[in-house]
């Protein structure tokens, strides 16, 4: 049986996951920077000082994520899209894209490989419950899948990292979530980001 139920996700101040005008040169768009979410992912370059936050976040045995943090294909698959992450992907194990459109699995190097589940969060959850066995599944984002397991009450630990800028407007964690009662039950800062963790009540 699932151990536990993560999700690891870096909003700003003001709650927003991505920002405006998201394209595939910019896909957290909007952030300030000039380039790949360089202000609201500008934590990730210092790995030393935010390691542990980093391995945890990788350190699931399954996990679940949106079409859109797979990649910017929208409508049919079009073309071989692979992901962000290169060939050896992070996360070495089984990745469940929630999608309208179906698709062959995609394997990786390192044991990564893309499964493509069109029937809902539901379906993916139960595929990512048989992969993970006793271990964690994490539903890795962004904000929207999030929130559909959120308000689905599947989530037990929410982990949050913040980074110190607003974005005004975007893809906002918690839009469309019933009010929540959480309990913190960790956090750390460090130069550019401040780490949380909440364990949802239920």
């Amino acid at each position: 049986m699932t151990r536990k139920v993560t999700c690891d996700l870096t909003i700003s101040l003001d709650g927003y996951t991505a920002g405006l005008n998201q394209t595939e040169q910019r896909p957290f768009g909007d952030d300030g920077g000039d380039g790949w979410g360089d202000k609201l992912h500008a934590w990730y370059a210092n790995a030393e000082e935010n390691r542990a936050e980093l391995d945890r976040g990788t350190s699931a045995s399954a996990f679940i994520m949106g079409r859109n943090m797979f990649g910017p294909v929208r409508g049919e698959w079009d073309r071989p899209w692979t992901g962000w992450w290169g060939d050896n992907p992070p996360y070495h194990s089984d990745v469940f894209v929630l999608t309208h459109h179906p698709r062959d699995p995609q394997p990786m190097e390192g044991g990564t490989t893309f499964y493509f589940v069109t029937d809902g969060i539901e379906a993916a959850f139960k595929r990512a419950q048989e992969s993970a066995g006793d271990g964690d599944i994490s539903i890795h984002g962004g904000a929207t899948t999030v929130n559909q397991y959120l308000a689905a009450g599947l989530i037990d630990e929410l982990r949050l990292h913040i980074a110190p800028i607003t974005l005004g407007a975007g893809t906002r964690l918690f839009d469309g979530v019933p009010p929540m009662n959480l309990e913190q039950i960790g956090s750390r800062t460090t130069s550019n980001v401040t780490h949380l963790i909440y364990r949802v009540l239920r």
